[in-house]
């Protein structure tokens, strides 16, 4: 699963990795569910929306439900009610730098933070809806999708976001062929790529978002 993560760049690095521009931007280092979070979408053209992470369908009658959908997994996307139509017309790229993980250890559950060894920026694939409330006022909501680990992640744990390679990314958008979408949603394969390492606990507080929370930690 995915259940916090990072992204600790500039608006200036969002809007070079995407073309796009980017009105506000502000980094944070402990993304939980039920934030508020940027992300990717394509209409007429590419662009940046602010959404609410944990999906609620548009059929749903009590919002809360987008609490259970924080992440999709991309082997029953085409199943689920909840991600089925999304799956088909509402994706969405979500920028990240790195992503929190719990191993379990003697110690208890300890944090590790897996991002990329030039950390640079890259995206999740993500699903998006839009729900109404009783005034009529709508919402939009995302999830992560998830697959199996890769040799990286597996010894910490045994599912990992969606990463989309570059190249990839405006394909994710844009492309009517669901075989090849389908195809995307896979274990990232450049684990060379990417780097693992533990970090404070102090990161399991929702409330504490610094740049210590990315930084490599010593336990006793």
């Amino acid at each position: 699963m995915c259940g916090r993560w990072a992204t600790p760049f500039s608006k200036e690095h969002i809007e070079a990795h995407y073309k796009i521009s980017v009105p506000v931007f502000t980094p944070s280092y402990n993304i939980v569910p039920g934030s508020d979070v940027l992300v990717v979408t394509q209409d007429k053209s590419k662009k940046t929306e602010i959404m609410k992470w944990g999906l609620v369908p548009f059929w749903a009658k009590d919002p809360k439900i987008g609490y259970k959908l924080i992440n999709a997994r991309a082997e029953s996307l085409q199943q689920k009610p909840s991600f089925k139509k999304p799956f088909v017309s509402r994706r969405c790229l979500i920028p990240a730098g790195g992503f929190y993980e719990w191993k379990k250890t003697a110690q208890g559950k300890l944090p590790y933070y897996i991002h990329m060894r030039t950390r640079h920026i890259f995206s999740f694939a993500g699903l998006f809806d839009v729900w109404t409330d009783a005034q009529g006022k709508k919402i939009k909501t995302f999830t992560i999708i998830t697959t199996n680990a890769n040799p990286l992640v597996l010894p910490i744990h045994d599912r990992m976001p969606v990463i989309l390679e570059k190249k990839h990314e405006d394909e994710w958008l844009m492309s009517n062929n669901m075989k090849r979408l389908t195809g995307l949603l896979k274990p990232y394969e450049l684990e060379k790529n990417m780097e693992v390492y533990p970090v404070n606990p102090r990161v399991n507080n929702p409330a504490t978002n610094t740049k210590e929370n990315i930084k490599p930690y010593k336990y006793a």
